[in-house]
């Protein structure tokens, strides 16, 4: 991929500057375009990439390992599998400029909009919309005639359609500017719609892949490059005489073991969530339907790679002793970011019960499949 070491360079330069802003700038967005990052996504037949997902995620997981937040922003170059919903024409509209198109998203609450002649106004107001500040076009969930009774559909706007009410206020991930959308009566035409998740118009292997699972994998390996980071420097850190003049922390057995525990813990659910991803790819490519048992794998090494990443970083905190807490420290940052990527509903500990659910022949919660 064109670019790439660039864009962990100019991650690693200015990582200070998107937690101090609480957003990654438009230039720093343009980098990532320039890299690949933003037609990663985005269907071979409309001049994208369409990585296959082990490939994409490690792309995410090696930024994330030089900033969490930057991580979460460049995850969004998944999200072009969400528009392979919307129709073909559309699509061909949306790229017609060129597949380095950024999308952001604030779906959720799902608001209702009023049905006008081929289409819909919409009002309201919707958060966590991660990335906004440098999206090219922007999602919003409504509810509108027919389908209140089903799935909520994905409004897609233009940035002028949409203001940014800037309240993301946040402990961790601060770079990743997940502010509020409003939107104040626009209308969006109804080819400009789509169901999340739903049966995309574009044939190719990435959009046979199970989207919302997707969705919950490109987050979850944010956790795992930022607690590869936080182990890393634990292990340099080792050698390094402390304050008071005690012996080294590699010298003591109590630190080897913490370390020796931890890597183990990281490369295990590292292997289980590349695990799935490889197979669940392989039942793709072969040109077979994913069974619920594969797609509820996604969500479980995802759920559980979420879980375990932000242990090891709170276990490598501890082993830096007192100058973890210093604000020069990176430690305190990869805590902070490491802590939000479990708290997303995408990766809480619900999703053991409704991985529990399949693997015991009981019907999962709603929404979970």
């Amino acid at each position: 991929m064109g670019n790439f070491e660039r864009v962990l360079e100019v991650v690693a330069e200015r990582r200070a500057e998107f937690e101090e802003k609480r957003h990654v700038p438009s230039d720093v967005i343009a980098e990532f375009k320039q890299a690949g990052i933003y037609r990663a996504g985005v269907p071979q037949r409309f001049g994208g990439d369409a990585l296959p997902p082990a490939e994409f995620l490690r792309l995410v997981e090696r930024v994330s390992t030089v900033d969490g937040s930057a991580g979460w922003v460049a995850s969004f170059g998944s999200s072009a599998v969400y528009l392979a919903a919307l129709p073909l024409d559309t699509q061909a509209e949306l790229y017609a400029a060129g597949p380095d198109v950024a999308f952001a998203g604030g779906l959720f609450p799902v608001q209702s909009a009023h049905v006008v002649q081929d289409g819909y106004r919409i009002t309201g107001r919707w958060k966590f919309a991660s990335g906004c500040k440098g999206a090219d076009v922007l999602g919003v969930g409504i509810r509108a005639g027919e389908d209140r009774t089903g799935r909520p559909l994905t409004a897609v706007l233009r940035p002028d359609q949409v203001k940014i009410a800037e309240n993301w206020d946040v402990i961790g991930l601060r770079g990743t500017g997940s502010h509020d959308l409003v939107v104040d009566g626009a209308v969006v035409p109804r080819e400009w719609t789509f169901v999340r998740g739903g049966k995309p118009t574009v044939d190719e292997p990435l959009y046979r892949y199970p989207t919302v699972p997707y969705a919950a994998q490109v987050l979850a390996v944010v956790g795992l490059g930022v607690a590869r980071a936080a182990l890393d420097l634990v292990i340099a850190q080792g050698g390094r005489s402390g304050y008071t003049g005690a012996p080294k922390p590699a010298e003591r057995a109590t630190y080897r073991i913490s370390v020796g525990q931890a890597e183990a813990q990281l490369r295990s659910v590292r292997a289980f969530f590349y695990e799935i991803t490889e197979d669940v790819w392989a039942t793709v490519e072969a040109g077979d339907a994913v069974p619920p048992e594969q797609a509820s794998l996604l969500r479980l090494a995802s759920a559980h790679l979420a879980k375990t990443s932000f242990e090891v970083v709170r276990a490598a905190y501890q082993l830096v002793g007192i100058a973890a807490i210093t604000d020069s420290s990176p430690m305190q940052r990869y805590l902070r970011d490491a802590s939000v990527v479990p708290q997303h509903a995408f990766l809480q500990e619900g999703m053991y019960d409704g991985a529990g659910a399949v693997l015991t022949g009981v019907q999962p919660f709603p929404g979970y499949l």
